[in-house]
């Protein structure tokens, strides 16, 4: 991730993506390259091979709207991979102002928003999936919802995940995209280029997603999970993005009402609820009853 020329690495793990027979064209003989070559992507997209020569080698800067939207309807892109490629035709190296790094605070109304909902699991996290905030109910749901823990590098890395996970392989691939996604053309960025070195070397399925290219912002999903106490949970996961704060998002978990998923996480909830009140004064009365006896 060296940033010099985004919008051609882009565009080259791309075109390796797309076989001639997606586009109409003749697959047979020898191909040097996997995927579509320049000289076909640029007479697809209607500009000359030199140009689009150019693009890739980063020697053109300023292509066209019209250009960029003719090439990504040849990679198939689409209208997430399709902006992303924009973006990087707008960006220049260095041009992304980067201030000095200050600590991220999550407001304290969300902390006791999220700490308020007894059976809604929750955790905050930033743009490089480092977790900043999480309620009670979620790190009862993976130890790896807790302040600290880089949860990208949790997936890939943990053992414990991946056995948490029935939809690993989908969780991963998403995960990468939308770390492009947030990346944009800013792969300069010191954090972002650990945290892909450190998960590329060694993560052999990071590295091979990293490699593709995929873009795509956070969104819901719903998160299969077989937990190790209740059993097999399908959760609705929403991402909300917390307005004034430099990219933090709030994750929230809920059960379609009435299912067992719901039973079984409200389960999970009174495994890890503090004790109320009055178990705290039964508790201590049958602890004097116990040392009268004595």
């Amino acid at each position: 991730m060296d940033g010099s020329n985004a919008l051609g690495d882009f565009l080259r793990a791309r075109r390796a993506l797309v076989r001639p027979k997606d586009v109409g064209l003749p697959g047979g003989g020898l191909r040097r390259v996997p995927g579509l070559r320049r000289e076909e992507v640029a007479m697809l997209a209607g500009i000359s091979s030199d140009y689009y020569l150019r693009l890739e080698q980063g020697r053109d800067r300023n292509p066209s709207v019209q250009v960029l939207e003719a090439i990504a309807g040849v990679l198939r892109l689409d209208a997430d991979a399709t902006a992303h490629l924009v973006g990087l035709a707008r960006e220049r190296p260095g041009s992304r102002a980067r201030p000095g790094h200050r600590p991220e605070q999550v407001p304290a109304s969300l902390l006791q928003l999220i700490d308020g909902w007894p059976r809604n699991p929750a955790y905050i996290q930033n743009r490089y999936t480092d977790c900043l905030a999480a309620n009670a109910l979620a790190t009862a749901l993976t130890p790896n919802y807790r302040p600290g823990v880089t949860l990208l590098r949790a997936v890939f890395l943990d053992p414990a995940e991946r056995e948490l996970r029935r939809d690993w392989e989908d969780l991963t691939e998403e995960g990468v995209a939308a770390l492009r996604s947030e990346a944009g053309a800013d792969a300069d960025d010191p954090r972002l280029r650990d945290l892909v070195g450190e998960l590329s070397l060694r993560s052999e399925r990071f590295r091979a997603l990293w490699a593709r290219h995929e873009v795509r912002p956070r969104r819901g999903r719903v998160s299969r999970l077989s937990h190790p106490q209740v059993g097999d949970l399908d959760l609705q996961s929403d991402k909300l993005s917390v307005d004034g704060t430099d990219g933090l998002t709030l994750v929230v978990f809920h059960a379609v009402p009435g299912s067992r998923s719901a039973e079984l996480l409200d389960i999970l909830g009174s495994l890890t609820a503090p004790p109320s009140e009055g178990d705290r004064h039964g508790s201590e009365r049958e602890r004097r009853g116990r040392a009268e006896e004595q």
